[in-house]
């Protein structure tokens, strides 16, 4: 039942547990979480996805880039993972759910209370959204460095990383160097 995770709670998958992505420990090795929570499907953590990674503030000619990339994402069927949190990752959310494909999006907190706009809902019991997060319940508020920690394990989760967007010096900036070190192609939509 696609809703049921919701109704009862999240659903976790622990390190040695068959739906706990093994791509975590390769990547992350010891700084894999040792638990997920999951609302929704966990089936989409095994799927092909693609990361999709944006800095807050993006310039005009980027925007368009990303809007087209996740309109193709979508009608090709393609899972992709986010925070969906910065301005863009949110427009491209709402792209995104028009499709059928599965979508996974990672919180840069713990699941507790989880409230979500009418169409993230409705993805959610169609089963076609999956809501996860690396952290404890009792983190109830994203901070920069959670979602620095987010965004790594959603890089790490990922078969390809895509950056429509990468400050120089920033967060992302660090990350993407450090993807070149993964098994996981990546690129920059701005380039």
């Amino acid at each position: 039942m696609p809703g049921a995770a919701r109704a009862n709670g999240p659903q976790f998958a622990s390190q040695g547990d068959q739906c706990y992505p093994g791509r975590l420990i390769h990547r992350l090795g010891a700084e894999a979480p040792k638990t997920i929570s999951i609302i929704g499907p966990p089936a989409s953590l095994s799927a092909q996805m693609t990361a999709f990674l944006c800095s807050k503030e993006t310039p005009g000619a980027t925007i368009l880039k990303a809007f087209d990339q996740a309109a193709t994402w979508r009608d090709a069927g393609r899972c992709v993972i986010s925070g969906f949190h910065s301005p863009l990752e949110r427009q491209c959310l709402d792209i995104l759910l028009r499709g059928k494909q599965p979508v996974v999006m990672a919180l840069a907190r713990g699941l507790g209370t989880l409230r979500l706009p009418a169409a993230q809902r409705q993805a959610l019991d169609e089963g076609r959204l999956t809501v996860i997060s690396p952290f404890a319940a009792s983190e109830k508020r994203a901070t920069l460095d959670l979602a620095r920690q987010r965004n790594r394990f959603v890089a790490a989760l990922a078969d390809e990383v895509a950056f429509a967007f990468v400050s120089p010096g920033g967060s992302l900036s660090r990350l993407a160097d450090e993807v070149t070190g993964w098994d996981v192609s990546s690129c920059r939509l701005h380039c």
